[in-house]
């Protein structure tokens, strides 16, 4: 259920997990708030894999609060439930700048934007 209009955190599989972090922290200017490393118990439960091995972050967005948990399978090795896969991050800095720094797209340049006049870019 979400309460207030806002949602606690966003969950997001990723092939690097220090690499995902440095580009959320330095980049984007998300603060990270938890960084561990989690294996079977209620996270098997939760993901659906008995053997289950995950390293993982949270990061805040400053300016909402908003949480991004970021997930690396260890195992089983490359795996990832079966989940939507948003590519949206939202008001970002300037493409340019991002790129500029070496992050890859799926589409250049991954410029949207939403009826408020904001920019949203896809990485």
């Amino acid at each position: 259920m979400i309460e207030n209009g806002a949602l606690h955190h966003t969950g997001y599989t990723v092939s690097d997990l220090d690499r995902s972090v440095a580009f959320y922290r330095d980049l984007m200017g998300l603060e990270v708030i938890a960084q561990q490393e989690k294996q079977g118990g209620y996270l098997a439960a939760i993901v659906g894999y008995p053997d289950a091995h995950v390293k993982m972050a949270h990061l805040r967005a400053p300016a909402s609060g908003h949480v991004l948990e970021l997930f690396e399978y260890v195992a089983p090795e490359g795996s990832a439930p079966d989940r939507i896969e948003p590519k949206d991050v939202g008001t970002a800095a300037p493409f340019g700048q991002i790129a500029g720094k070496g992050a890859a797209t799926f589409a250049g340049p991954p410029v949207q934007r939403n009826f408020q006049g904001q920019v949203r870019l896809t990485f």
